[in-house]
């Protein structure tokens, strides 16, 4: 194991893998950078990747049973007719669902829904 500060002046060590630490230094060494600071610049993306992970999941949640199908159904590239047949809804109920979808993550399109929950697996609601 080897161990790198976080930043010079901050008391937190991190024990790296091999592995691990070998690759913090190739990035510093690419990217020309002290690795404390590539390592600081990792950890801090990892968690603002988490917090948003967390937004998501919270948003999820507010969503009713039949939203969160719509959304599902939306991530699988159901178009809105074919969103409406599988739930044995009107067009117009399709629509309204997918829209209070997307307002509730407040997004603007089905696209953006779809990137917002890229890589959740929903072959199991259908």
């Amino acid at each position: 194991m080897q161990r790198l500060h976080l930043l010079p002046a901050d008391p937190y060590l991190f024990a790296l893998e091999e592995e691990q630490a070998a690759y913090v230094h190739d990035l510093a060494d690419y990217e020309r950078r002290a690795p404390d600071l590539v390592l600081h610049d990792l950890v801090r993306d990892g968690m603002q990747q988490r917090l948003m992970q967390q937004e998501t999941w919270i948003q999820w949640e507010y969503l009713s049973p039949r939203e969160k199908q719509v959304a599902a159904l939306v991530c699988l590239n159901y178009t809105n007719r074919q969103i409406a047949a599988h739930l044995v809804v009107t067009m117009d109920t399709a629509r309204t669902h997918v829209r209070n979808v997307l307002n509730k993550f407040n997004l603007h399109s089905k696209g953006e829904l779809r990137i917002v929950l890229e890589g959740w697996d929903f072959n199991d609601w259908v």
